[in-house]
């Protein structure tokens, strides 16, 4: 499905579908951002709560955390969102002609 790391490949190298369809913009973008907030800040506001540690170990633990969780997430709901769309029909909206 995929032919980088969240580039969609022009078609399916199994069954031979056409990705056109796919155009999932920037709705993974925005649950990655979601989802990954609520849990690194989260569990940086139980590490803080808990231990009170200095700002440098936050740093030390939390912003590889961050980049793990994110780019962990991203192309996996890509997919799920294309996967979506061509469930559902999902197509660009149109005005009727009058």
């Amino acid at each position: 499905m995929f032919h980088g790391f969240i580039s969609v490949a022009p078609k399916c190298d199994v069954c031979g579908l056409d990705f056109a369809f796919a155009d999932a913009g920037d709705g993974p973008a925005i649950f990655v951002m979601l989802i990954a907030g609520f849990i690194v800040v989260g569990a940086a506001l139980g590490v803080e709560i808990a231990y009170e540690p200095p700002f440098w170990v936050h740093l030390l633990i939390f912003l590889p955390l961050t980049l793990v969780v994110c780019l962990g997430m991203l192309r996996p709901l890509k997919g799920v969102l294309i996967a979506l769309q061509y469930r559902n029909k999902a197509e660009q909206g149109r005005l009727r002609d009058p």
